[in-house]
């Protein structure tokens, strides 16, 4: 079975809206091709319940064509403030965003229509699964009116209201297409990671990364650390190390999760207190990112692949190497910059074939759940 399909992905950091037009295809391979496994990914996978060890069933993708629509300023600053709101605000930057998404699909497809539907993650403005709470704007309808294609939208919902912390929703994606690897590592405005631990799926959010970095970069009127060059010529602060090693979250035990609010209200008033240096700043974040990373991947022999936008980010990537001891494995940019659109698109996938796509291992929730909902509509 074949799917063509768009994912959509806009992540804390603001960096734009990555489109993806990726495809899927659900096999019975016995055996891999070597040769064609350079080119796409092939693992088993267990429909529904993934229990059936005698129906081994494999899934191949590939990424089509990608972008991503940088905001404008505007943008940038409504959704940078969307959570200060009225709930009357609130509800129409829901509309207009999606609405925004809608139009940015449309021109990117331009006269194609061989799509069978868009999956969006959409943006995360409020995160909060202790109070069984989240949020994610850019309506469903709104996408597919001005899209002109079925959409299937609000992926974290249902886990939520099962208990579960809605995140990190990726690991499912990591399970059926990059098996071979030990750890997946993924570098956005939060790093999170996911891995097998006793036959189960394990993620969850390790610490901030461009979240934090660009923060203290744009302090100095840059967009981000290029290279983490500013970070890199810094010193340690062995005290605010310390410290920030120290805060509660990293002694959770998963499932866990990260948002903007713990950013805002736990991370950054430690940093904020030492009056050092911004570059002095960034260059003990980056060692308090790499040492926390390292805590959960290590180990010689394994093999740890890194997406996302933290992979340019050299010096981070070599504190990682440092502290990990792993074989790191940096893919080609599609991967590095739109492995999320993908996996929700494979998100959306599952989700249109009645599979779970939210695993509680991951997550905590009281179970295993197919999260997403549908925006079809008959043109007729």
């Amino acid at each position: 079975m074949k799917y063509r399909t768009i994912g959509l992905m806009s992540g804390t950091s603001l960096d734009g809206l990555d489109i993806a037009i990726c495809n899927f295809e659900k096999t019975n391979f016995k055996k891999l091709d070597e040769k064609k496994y350079k080119t796409y990914a092939v693992t088993k996978c267990y429909p529904i319940s993934y229990s059936d060890k005698k129906r081994k069933l494999e899934w191949k993708f590939d990424i089509e064509k990608v972008t991503t629509i940088k905001y404008p300023q505007e943008w940038q600053e409504r959704l940078k403030n969307a959570h200060n709101l009225s709930a009357y605000e609130f509800v129409k930057i829901d509309l207009e965003y999606g609405k925004f998404i809608g139009e940015e699909v449309k021109k990117f497809m331009k006269n194609d229509t061989e799509i069978d539907f868009i999956a969006s993650h959409g943006h995360t403005i409020f995160h909060n699964p202790v109070e069984n709470l989240t949020s994610q704007i850019g309506n469903g309808s709104a996408i597919a009116a001005n899209s002109g294609l079925p959409v299937i939208s609000d992926f974290r919902t249902m886990d939520v209201a099962l208990g579960g912390q809605g995140a990190p929703l990726v690991p499912i994606g990591d399970k059926f297409l990059f098996s071979e690897y030990n750890f997946c590592l993924n570098l956005g405005g939060f790093a999170n990671i996911s891995f097998e631990k006793k036959g189960e799926r394990i993620a969850f959010d390790i610490s901030p990364v461009n979240f934090a970095a660009n923060y203290y970069a744009q302090k100095l009127n840059l967009i981000f650390d290029d290279k983490g060059k500013i970070g890199k010529e810094g010193s340690i602060n062995k005290k605010l190390l310390k410290e920030l090693n120290n805060i509660k979250y990293y002694k959770q035990e998963p499932p866990k999760s990260l948002a903007r609010e713990w950013f805002f209200e736990v991370f950054l008033p430690v940093v904020e207190s030492y009056n050092i240096s911004t570059n002095d700043k960034l260059r003990t974040i980056y060692e308090h990112i790499a040492s926390q990373i390292g805590k959960i991947a290590k180990g010689i022999n394994k093999k740890m692949i890194i997406a996302g936008g933290g992979v340019y980010n050299d010096f981070l990537i070599k504190l990682i190497k440092k502290y990990s001891n792993c074989e790191i494995i940096i893919p080609n940019s599609q991967i590095i910059d739109y492995k999320e659109a993908m996996i929700f698109a494979f998100l959306g996938v599952l989700r249109f074939r009645n599979e779970i796509n939210c695993l509680s291992s991951v997550t905590g929730a009281e179970k295993n759940n197919i999260g997403g909902s549908f925006t079809f509509f008959n043109e007729q």
